[in-house]
Protein backbone atom coordinates (compact mmCIF):
# COMPACT_ATOMS: atom_id res chain seq x y z
CA UNK A 1 0.00 0.00 0.00
CA UNK A 2 3.04 2.40 -1.13
CA UNK A 3 0.17 5.02 -1.43
CA UNK A 4 -0.24 5.39 2.58
CA UNK A 5 3.54 6.21 3.03
CA UNK A 6 3.33 9.00 0.74
CA UNK A 7 5.83 11.67 2.55
CA UNK A 8 4.75 14.30 4.68
CA UNK A 9 6.37 17.24 3.16
CA UNK A 10 5.16 16.01 -0.18
CA UNK A 11 0.97 15.42 1.12
CA UNK A 12 1.52 19.23 2.92
CA UNK A 13 2.34 21.01 -0.67
CA UNK A 14 -0.86 18.81 -1.93
CA UNK A 15 -3.93 21.23 -3.18
CA UNK A 16 -6.00 18.73 -0.85
CA UNK A 17 -3.55 19.79 2.49
CA UNK A 18 -4.04 23.60 1.51
CA UNK A 19 -6.86 23.33 3.51
CA UNK A 20 -5.62 21.77 6.48
CA UNK A 21 -8.04 18.97 6.69
CA UNK A 22 -11.31 18.57 5.21
CA UNK A 23 -14.20 17.16 6.69
CA UNK A 24 -15.59 16.79 2.84
CA UNK A 25 -12.26 14.09 2.44
CA UNK A 26 -12.65 12.40 5.31
CA UNK A 27 -16.53 11.33 4.99
CA UNK A 28 -15.82 10.38 1.61
CA UNK A 29 -12.69 8.00 2.54
CA UNK A 30 -14.73 7.05 5.20
CA UNK A 31 -17.99 5.92 3.47
CA UNK A 32 -15.52 4.65 1.02
CA UNK A 33 -13.65 2.23 3.92
CA UNK A 34 -17.48 0.91 5.58
CA UNK A 35 -18.85 -0.13 1.91
CA UNK A 36 -15.64 -2.28 1.49
CA UNK A 37 -15.47 -3.51 4.73
CA UNK A 38 -19.13 -4.43 5.12
CA UNK A 39 -19.19 -6.49 1.92
CA UNK A 40 -17.10 -8.25 3.23
CA UNK A 41 -19.57 -10.31 5.91
CA UNK A 42 -22.96 -8.97 4.91
CA UNK A 43 -23.30 -11.60 2.25
CA UNK A 44 -22.74 -14.24 4.68
CA UNK A 45 -25.98 -14.68 6.84
CA UNK A 46 -28.05 -14.31 3.68
CA UNK A 47 -26.12 -17.13 1.67
CA UNK A 48 -28.83 -19.85 2.97
CA UNK A 49 -31.39 -17.41 1.35
CA UNK A 50 -29.25 -17.01 -1.97
CA UNK A 51 -28.72 -20.93 -2.30
CA UNK A 52 -32.67 -21.42 -2.30
CA UNK A 53 -33.31 -19.26 -4.67
CA UNK A 54 -30.23 -19.16 -7.55
CA UNK A 55 -29.26 -23.03 -6.95
CA UNK A 56 -25.77 -24.20 -6.30
CA UNK A 57 -24.16 -26.78 -2.96
CA UNK A 58 -21.62 -25.43 -0.72
CA UNK A 59 -18.97 -24.91 -3.00
CA UNK A 60 -21.16 -22.06 -4.73
CA UNK A 61 -21.79 -20.67 -1.53
CA UNK A 62 -18.36 -20.44 -0.55
CA UNK A 63 -17.40 -18.73 -4.12
CA UNK A 64 -20.18 -15.92 -3.06
CA UNK A 65 -18.13 -15.46 0.01
CA UNK A 66 -14.23 -15.89 -1.35
CA UNK A 67 -14.96 -14.67 -4.91
CA UNK A 68 -15.26 -11.05 -2.91
CA UNK A 69 -12.10 -11.19 -0.58
CA UNK A 70 -9.79 -13.33 -3.04
CA UNK A 71 -9.39 -10.49 -5.50
CA UNK A 72 -9.69 -8.10 -2.37
CA UNK A 73 -6.55 -9.69 -0.81
CA UNK A 74 -4.72 -10.73 -4.26
CA UNK A 75 -4.91 -7.30 -5.75
CA UNK A 76 -4.52 -5.32 -2.85
CA UNK A 77 -0.18 -4.83 -2.70
CA UNK A 78 -0.14 -3.26 -6.32
CA UNK A 79 -3.47 -1.03 -5.89
CA UNK A 80 -1.66 1.17 -3.59
CA UNK A 81 1.23 1.80 -6.43
CA UNK A 82 -1.54 2.67 -9.08
CA UNK A 83 -3.09 4.71 -6.08
CA UNK A 84 0.30 6.53 -6.67
CA UNK A 85 0.54 6.69 -10.39
CA UNK A 86 -2.75 7.60 -11.51
CA UNK A 87 -3.61 9.85 -8.20
CA UNK A 88 -5.78 9.15 -4.79
CA UNK A 89 -8.66 10.51 -6.49
CA UNK A 90 -8.70 9.19 -9.53
CA UNK A 91 -8.31 5.77 -7.85
CA UNK A 92 -10.83 5.82 -5.57
CA UNK A 93 -13.07 7.53 -7.54
CA UNK A 94 -12.60 5.23 -10.29
CA UNK A 95 -13.22 1.64 -7.62
CA UNK A 96 -15.97 3.73 -6.28
CA UNK A 97 -18.08 3.55 -9.34
CA UNK A 98 -16.89 0.06 -10.39
CA UNK A 99 -17.78 -1.02 -7.05
CA UNK A 100 -21.64 0.79 -7.55
CA UNK A 101 -21.35 -1.16 -10.73
CA UNK A 102 -20.67 -4.51 -9.41
CA UNK A 103 -23.01 -4.39 -6.47
CA UNK A 104 -26.05 -3.38 -8.97
CA UNK A 105 -24.98 -6.27 -10.81
CA UNK A 106 -25.23 -8.45 -8.15
CA UNK A 107 -28.39 -7.09 -6.86
CA UNK A 108 -30.04 -7.92 -10.44
CA UNK A 109 -28.33 -11.37 -11.12
CA UNK A 110 -29.79 -14.30 -12.36
CA UNK A 111 -28.19 -16.88 -11.85
CA UNK A 112 -25.00 -18.23 -8.94
CA UNK A 113 -22.41 -17.58 -11.90
CA UNK A 114 -23.43 -13.73 -12.66
CA UNK A 115 -23.16 -13.66 -8.63
CA UNK A 116 -19.48 -14.87 -8.84
CA UNK A 117 -18.34 -12.85 -10.81
CA UNK A 118 -19.81 -9.35 -10.22
CA UNK A 119 -18.29 -9.98 -6.81
CA UNK A 120 -14.95 -10.85 -8.16
CA UNK A 121 -15.43 -7.49 -9.88
CA UNK A 122 -16.04 -6.05 -6.63
CA UNK A 123 -13.41 -7.30 -4.84
CA UNK A 124 -11.04 -5.80 -7.32
CA UNK A 125 -12.55 -2.00 -6.94
CA UNK A 126 -12.68 -2.60 -3.31
CA UNK A 127 -8.99 -3.14 -3.67
CA UNK A 128 -8.30 0.45 -5.51
CA UNK A 129 -10.51 2.05 -3.20
CA UNK A 130 -8.86 0.51 0.19
CA UNK A 131 -5.31 2.35 -0.21
CA UNK A 132 -6.49 5.18 -1.93
CA UNK A 133 -9.15 6.33 0.93
CA UNK A 134 -6.21 6.38 3.01
CA UNK A 135 -3.86 7.92 0.35
CA UNK A 136 -6.69 11.05 0.45
CA UNK A 137 -6.99 10.98 3.85
CA UNK A 138 -3.19 11.53 4.62
CA UNK A 139 -3.26 13.79 2.12
CA UNK A 140 -5.39 16.20 3.53
CA UNK A 141 -4.35 16.00 6.93
CA UNK A 142 -0.83 17.40 7.33
CA UNK A 143 -0.67 18.01 10.98
CA UNK A 144 0.45 15.13 12.34
CA UNK A 145 -1.98 15.20 15.32
CA UNK A 146 -5.07 16.07 12.74
CA UNK A 147 -4.35 12.75 10.75
CA UNK A 148 -4.10 10.74 13.82
CA UNK A 149 -7.20 11.81 14.45
CA UNK A 150 -8.30 11.46 11.13
CA UNK A 151 -7.08 8.11 10.58
CA UNK A 152 -8.96 6.67 14.18
CA UNK A 153 -11.98 8.03 12.43
CA UNK A 154 -11.51 6.36 9.11
CA UNK A 155 -11.00 3.05 10.75
CA UNK A 156 -14.45 3.62 12.99
CA UNK A 157 -16.05 3.17 9.37
CA UNK A 158 -14.49 -0.21 9.28
CA UNK A 159 -15.34 -1.24 12.79
CA UNK A 160 -18.84 0.12 12.62
CA UNK A 161 -19.27 -2.25 9.13
CA UNK A 162 -17.49 -5.48 10.53
CA UNK A 163 -20.33 -5.35 13.53
CA UNK A 164 -22.86 -4.33 11.39
CA UNK A 165 -22.48 -6.76 8.57
CA UNK A 166 -24.23 -9.81 9.80
CA UNK A 167 -27.33 -7.56 11.16
CA UNK A 168 -27.58 -5.73 8.89
CA UNK A 169 -27.53 -8.23 6.11
CA UNK A 170 -30.28 -10.54 7.93
CA UNK A 171 -32.39 -7.52 8.54
CA UNK A 172 -32.26 -7.24 4.60
CA UNK A 173 -32.83 -10.39 3.90
CA UNK A 174 -35.50 -11.02 5.98
CA UNK A 175 -37.36 -7.63 4.84
CA UNK A 176 -37.01 -6.97 1.64
CA UNK A 177 -34.65 -9.82 0.05
CA UNK A 178 -31.05 -11.00 0.04
CA UNK A 179 -30.70 -8.47 -3.31
CA UNK A 180 -31.48 -5.54 -0.65
CA UNK A 181 -27.88 -6.16 0.66
CA UNK A 182 -26.00 -5.40 -2.56
CA UNK A 183 -28.57 -2.64 -3.57
CA UNK A 184 -27.96 -0.64 -0.41
CA UNK A 185 -24.40 -0.03 -1.53
CA UNK A 186 -25.69 2.54 -4.28
CA UNK A 187 -27.19 5.31 -1.97
CA UNK A 188 -23.89 4.89 0.11
CA UNK A 189 -21.58 5.00 -2.77
CA UNK A 190 -23.53 8.01 -4.90
CA UNK A 191 -22.99 9.88 -1.56
CA UNK A 192 -19.72 9.07 -1.26
CA UNK A 193 -19.20 10.31 -5.44
CA UNK A 194 -20.85 13.35 -4.27
CA UNK A 195 -18.41 14.08 -1.40
CA UNK A 196 -15.54 13.10 -3.55
CA UNK A 197 -16.61 16.13 -6.47
CA UNK A 198 -15.56 18.87 -3.74
CA UNK A 199 -12.11 16.97 -3.52
CA UNK A 200 -8.94 18.96 -5.27
CA UNK A 201 -7.05 16.40 -7.85
CA UNK A 202 -4.45 14.54 -5.85
CA UNK A 203 -0.86 14.71 -6.79
CA UNK A 204 0.73 11.76 -9.31
CA UNK A 205 3.38 10.20 -7.92
CA UNK A 206 6.10 7.69 -9.99
CA UNK A 207 4.96 4.76 -8.64
CA UNK A 208 5.69 1.26 -11.21
CA UNK A 209 3.80 -1.76 -11.36
CA UNK A 210 5.13 -5.45 -10.87
CA UNK A 211 3.07 -6.76 -13.35
CA UNK A 212 4.69 -10.22 -13.15
CA UNK A 213 4.21 -10.47 -9.28
CA UNK A 214 0.45 -9.42 -9.41
CA UNK A 215 -0.46 -11.97 -12.52
CA UNK A 216 1.32 -14.62 -10.20
CA UNK A 217 -0.35 -13.60 -7.21
CA UNK A 218 -3.50 -14.10 -8.38
CA UNK A 219 -2.65 -17.15 -10.39
CA UNK A 220 -1.66 -18.90 -6.96
CA UNK A 221 -4.36 -17.31 -4.29
CA UNK A 222 -6.84 -18.29 -7.44
CA UNK A 223 -5.62 -21.80 -7.88
CA UNK A 224 -5.71 -22.69 -3.94
CA UNK A 225 -9.06 -21.10 -3.34
CA UNK A 226 -10.57 -22.99 -6.40
CA UNK A 227 -8.82 -26.33 -5.38
CA UNK A 228 -9.69 -26.25 -1.81
CA UNK A 229 -13.38 -25.03 -2.17
CA UNK A 230 -14.09 -28.13 -5.41
CA UNK A 231 -12.02 -30.38 -3.64
CA UNK A 232 -13.92 -30.24 -0.35
CA UNK A 233 -16.65 -30.65 -2.77
CA UNK A 234 -16.39 -33.44 -4.91
CA UNK A 235 -12.70 -34.84 -4.06
CA UNK A 236 -9.22 -33.80 -4.21
CA UNK A 237 -8.82 -36.51 -6.77
CA UNK A 238 -10.17 -34.70 -10.21
CA UNK A 239 -8.53 -33.27 -12.47
CA UNK A 240 -9.53 -29.83 -12.29
CA UNK A 241 -8.86 -29.67 -8.73
CA UNK A 242 -5.35 -31.20 -9.25
CA UNK A 243 -4.44 -28.99 -12.04
CA UNK A 244 -5.48 -26.27 -10.06
CA UNK A 245 -3.32 -27.08 -7.02
CA UNK A 246 -0.50 -27.36 -9.43
CA UNK A 247 -0.96 -23.86 -11.01
CA UNK A 248 -1.31 -22.79 -7.42
CA UNK A 249 2.41 -24.18 -6.51
CA UNK A 250 4.02 -22.94 -10.19
CA UNK A 251 2.09 -19.33 -9.49
CA UNK A 252 3.69 -19.00 -5.88
CA UNK A 253 7.37 -20.16 -7.00
CA UNK A 254 7.09 -17.27 -10.07
CA UNK A 255 5.94 -15.25 -7.42
CA UNK A 256 8.80 -15.49 -5.18
CA UNK A 257 11.06 -15.00 -8.21
CA UNK A 258 9.64 -12.62 -9.18
CA UNK A 259 10.06 -10.70 -6.06
CA UNK A 260 13.30 -11.64 -5.90
CA UNK A 261 14.82 -10.51 -9.11
CA UNK A 262 12.50 -8.28 -10.05
CA UNK A 263 13.37 -4.43 -10.16
CA UNK A 264 10.72 -3.18 -8.42
CA UNK A 265 8.58 -5.87 -6.07
CA UNK A 266 5.32 -5.48 -4.65
CA UNK A 267 6.14 -7.28 -2.07
CA UNK A 268 9.92 -6.90 -1.21
CA UNK A 269 11.04 -10.20 0.60
CA UNK A 270 13.53 -8.53 3.11
CA UNK A 271 10.75 -8.01 4.81
CA UNK A 272 10.47 -11.23 6.25
CA UNK A 273 14.08 -11.33 7.40
CA UNK A 274 12.35 -9.55 10.62
CA UNK A 275 10.87 -12.30 13.16
CA UNK A 276 8.40 -9.49 13.81
CA UNK A 277 6.89 -8.74 10.63
CA UNK A 278 6.72 -13.07 10.12
CA UNK A 279 4.68 -13.46 12.84
CA UNK A 280 2.99 -10.17 13.04
CA UNK A 281 1.65 -11.29 9.41
CA UNK A 282 1.08 -15.33 10.31
CA UNK A 283 -0.75 -13.80 13.21
CA UNK A 284 -3.08 -11.64 11.15
CA UNK A 285 -3.74 -14.21 8.89
CA UNK A 286 -4.75 -16.69 11.78
CA UNK A 287 -7.28 -14.20 13.42
CA UNK A 288 -9.29 -13.36 10.30
CA UNK A 289 -9.57 -17.20 9.25
CA UNK A 290 -10.92 -17.63 13.11
CA UNK A 291 -13.38 -14.38 12.97
CA UNK A 292 -14.57 -14.61 9.35
CA UNK A 293 -14.71 -18.94 8.76
CA UNK A 294 -16.62 -18.38 12.29
CA UNK A 295 -18.87 -16.16 10.87
CA UNK A 296 -19.72 -18.26 7.95
CA UNK A 297 -20.10 -21.67 9.45
CA UNK A 298 -22.43 -20.30 12.58
CA UNK A 299 -24.28 -18.64 9.62
CA UNK A 300 -24.71 -21.42 7.99
CA UNK A 301 -25.64 -23.71 11.63
CA UNK A 302 -28.06 -21.36 12.51
CA UNK A 303 -30.06 -20.98 9.63
CA UNK A 304 -29.55 -24.76 8.43
CA UNK A 305 -29.24 -26.06 11.60
CA UNK A 306 -31.72 -24.55 13.69
CA UNK A 307 -33.94 -23.52 11.55
CA UNK A 308 -33.25 -19.32 12.65
CA UNK A 309 -34.77 -16.78 10.03
CA UNK A 310 -31.30 -14.63 8.12
CA UNK A 311 -32.80 -11.66 10.95
CA UNK A 312 -32.38 -13.82 13.87
CA UNK A 313 -29.07 -15.42 12.34
CA UNK A 314 -27.95 -11.68 12.02
CA UNK A 315 -28.76 -10.89 16.02
CA UNK A 316 -27.27 -13.40 16.94
CA UNK A 317 -23.72 -11.83 16.14
CA UNK A 318 -24.55 -8.33 17.75
CA UNK A 319 -23.17 -9.75 21.43
CA UNK A 320 -19.98 -10.59 19.53
CA UNK A 321 -19.20 -7.34 17.50
CA UNK A 322 -21.01 -5.27 20.23
CA UNK A 323 -17.83 -4.50 22.30
CA UNK A 324 -15.25 -4.58 19.75
CA UNK A 325 -14.59 -0.88 19.92
CA UNK A 326 -14.21 -0.73 23.77
CA UNK A 327 -11.92 -3.50 23.59
CA UNK A 328 -9.79 -1.86 20.88
CA UNK A 329 -9.32 0.98 23.19
CA UNK A 330 -8.32 -1.17 26.07
CA UNK A 331 -5.94 -3.06 23.63
CA UNK A 332 -3.72 0.32 23.35
CA UNK A 333 -3.74 1.12 26.48
CA UNK A 334 -2.37 -2.38 27.57
CA UNK A 335 0.28 -2.13 25.08
CA UNK A 336 1.24 1.65 25.83
CA UNK A 337 1.64 0.08 29.78
CA UNK A 338 3.08 -3.78 29.02
CA UNK A 339 4.11 -3.53 25.93
CA UNK A 340 2.56 -5.14 22.80
CA UNK A 341 2.81 -8.58 22.80
CA UNK A 342 0.68 -8.89 26.34
CA UNK A 343 -2.59 -7.97 24.78
CA UNK A 344 -1.76 -9.75 21.44
CA UNK A 345 -0.98 -13.32 23.48
CA UNK A 346 -4.06 -12.70 25.73
CA UNK A 347 -6.26 -11.75 22.66
CA UNK A 348 -5.45 -15.26 21.02
CA UNK A 349 -5.72 -16.65 23.85
CA UNK A 350 -9.32 -15.53 24.55
CA UNK A 351 -10.30 -16.49 21.19
CA UNK A 352 -8.97 -19.69 21.70
CA UNK A 353 -11.09 -20.55 24.39
CA UNK A 354 -14.10 -19.31 22.55
CA UNK A 355 -13.75 -21.53 19.69
CA UNK A 356 -13.14 -24.73 21.98
CA UNK A 357 -16.41 -23.11 24.28
CA UNK A 358 -18.10 -23.71 20.79
CA UNK A 359 -17.19 -27.24 20.31
CA UNK A 360 -19.95 -27.69 22.97
CA UNK A 361 -22.69 -26.65 20.73
CA UNK A 362 -24.77 -29.34 19.86
CA UNK A 363 -28.27 -29.69 17.84
CA UNK A 364 -30.23 -28.01 20.63
CA UNK A 365 -28.28 -25.74 22.36
CA UNK A 366 -30.10 -22.14 23.51
CA UNK A 367 -29.16 -20.21 20.55
CA UNK A 368 -28.37 -17.27 23.14
CA UNK A 369 -26.10 -19.27 24.47
CA UNK A 370 -24.18 -19.89 21.21
CA UNK A 371 -23.93 -15.96 20.82
CA UNK A 372 -22.95 -15.86 24.20
CA UNK A 373 -19.94 -18.42 23.17
CA UNK A 374 -19.20 -16.42 20.09
CA UNK A 375 -18.31 -13.36 22.24
CA UNK A 376 -14.68 -14.12 23.14
CA UNK A 377 -14.07 -14.94 19.49
CA UNK A 378 -14.27 -11.16 18.87
CA UNK A 379 -13.15 -9.90 21.75
CA UNK A 380 -10.20 -11.95 21.07
CA UNK A 381 -9.56 -10.67 17.78
CA UNK A 382 -10.51 -6.83 19.22
CA UNK A 383 -7.76 -7.54 21.60
CA UNK A 384 -4.96 -8.39 19.43
CA UNK A 385 -5.51 -6.42 16.07
CA UNK A 386 -4.43 -3.27 17.28
CA UNK A 387 -1.50 -4.41 19.19
CA UNK A 388 -0.33 -6.52 16.50
CA UNK A 389 -0.69 -3.32 14.17
CA UNK A 390 1.41 -1.06 16.30
CA UNK A 391 4.08 -3.80 17.02
CA UNK A 392 4.48 -4.42 13.10
CA UNK A 393 4.77 -0.53 12.53
CA UNK A 394 7.23 -0.16 15.45
CA UNK A 395 9.43 -3.08 14.01
CA UNK A 396 9.60 -0.89 10.64
CA UNK A 397 11.58 1.79 9.44
CA UNK A 398 8.71 4.86 8.30
CA UNK A 399 9.47 4.87 4.91
CA UNK A 400 8.20 1.08 4.78
CA UNK A 401 5.22 1.49 6.58
CA UNK A 402 2.87 1.61 4.19
CA UNK A 403 3.97 -1.37 2.99
CA UNK A 404 4.01 -3.19 5.70
CA UNK A 405 0.48 -1.79 6.55
CA UNK A 406 -0.60 -3.36 2.81
CA UNK A 407 1.20 -6.97 3.50
CA UNK A 408 -0.39 -7.37 6.72
CA UNK A 409 -4.39 -6.07 5.29
CA UNK A 410 -3.04 -8.94 2.10
CA UNK A 411 -2.45 -11.81 5.13
CA UNK A 412 -5.58 -11.22 7.16
CA UNK A 413 -7.82 -11.25 3.71
CA UNK A 414 -6.30 -14.36 2.66
CA UNK A 415 -6.45 -15.67 6.18
CA UNK A 416 -10.39 -15.41 5.54
CA UNK A 417 -10.37 -16.55 2.28
CA UNK A 418 -8.75 -19.31 3.08
CA UNK A 419 -10.82 -20.45 6.44
CA UNK A 420 -13.82 -20.05 4.14
CA UNK A 421 -12.62 -22.51 1.83
CA UNK A 422 -11.29 -24.79 4.37
CA UNK A 423 -13.99 -25.02 6.20
CA UNK A 424 -16.52 -25.13 4.15
CA UNK A 425 -14.65 -28.37 2.64
CA UNK A 426 -14.67 -29.81 6.12
CA UNK A 427 -18.71 -28.74 6.11
CA UNK A 428 -19.02 -30.38 2.74
CA UNK A 429 -16.70 -33.96 3.40
CA UNK A 430 -18.22 -34.73 7.08
CA UNK A 431 -20.71 -37.00 7.95
CA UNK A 432 -22.94 -34.11 9.79
CA UNK A 433 -22.67 -30.85 9.80
CA UNK A 434 -22.05 -30.53 13.19
CA UNK A 435 -18.77 -32.79 12.86
CA UNK A 436 -17.71 -30.91 10.33
CA UNK A 437 -18.32 -27.48 12.30
CA UNK A 438 -16.37 -28.90 15.28
CA UNK A 439 -13.26 -29.74 13.25
CA UNK A 440 -13.58 -26.40 12.10
CA UNK A 441 -13.75 -24.36 15.35
CA UNK A 442 -10.94 -27.02 16.62
CA UNK A 443 -8.76 -26.21 13.59
CA UNK A 444 -9.18 -22.17 14.18
CA UNK A 445 -8.24 -22.59 17.80
CA UNK A 446 -5.31 -24.90 17.17
CA UNK A 447 -4.27 -22.45 14.89
CA UNK A 448 -4.69 -19.56 17.89
CA UNK A 449 -2.68 -21.39 20.35
CA UNK A 450 0.21 -21.85 17.84
CA UNK A 451 0.53 -18.40 16.68
CA UNK A 452 0.05 -17.23 20.87
CA UNK A 453 3.45 -19.49 21.00
CA UNK A 454 4.90 -17.79 18.73
CA UNK A 455 3.89 -14.13 19.60
CA UNK A 456 5.96 -15.28 23.11
CA UNK A 457 8.92 -15.41 20.92
CA UNK A 458 8.94 -12.09 20.20
CA UNK A 459 10.96 -9.24 21.90
CA UNK A 460 8.56 -7.10 24.91
CA UNK A 461 8.38 -4.66 23.10
CA UNK A 462 8.75 -4.06 19.31
CA UNK A 463 11.88 -3.04 17.79
CA UNK A 464 12.77 -1.30 14.22
CA UNK A 465 14.77 -2.42 11.56
CA UNK A 466 14.70 -6.16 9.65
CA UNK A 467 17.14 -7.55 11.82
CA UNK A 468 15.41 -9.81 13.98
Amino acid sequence: MKATSAPTSLAASSPLAARGGSPVVLGAALLGFFLISLDALIVTVALPDIGRSLGGGMSGLQWVVDGYTLMFAALMLSAGALSDRIGARRAFGGGLVLFALASAACGFAPGLGVLVAARLVQGAAAAVMMPASLALVRQSFPDQAQRARAIAMWTVGGAVAVAAGPVLGGALTASVGWRWIFFVNLPAGLLALALLTRVPASPRLPSRLDTIGQVTAVAAMGGLTYGVIEGGADGFGRPTVVASLLVAATGAAAFLAAQAKGAHPMLPLPLFRSRVVAVSLVVGFMLNAAYYGGVFVFSLYLQQERGQSALHAGLMFIPMTALVAVVNLASAKLAGRFGPRVPMVAGQLVGTAGLVALTAVGPHTDVWAVALLMVPVGLGGALTVPALTAMLLDAMPADRAGTAGAVLNTARQVGGAIAVAVYGALLAGAQTFLAGMRWSVLLAAAGLVATAAATLTLPRAGHRGAEA
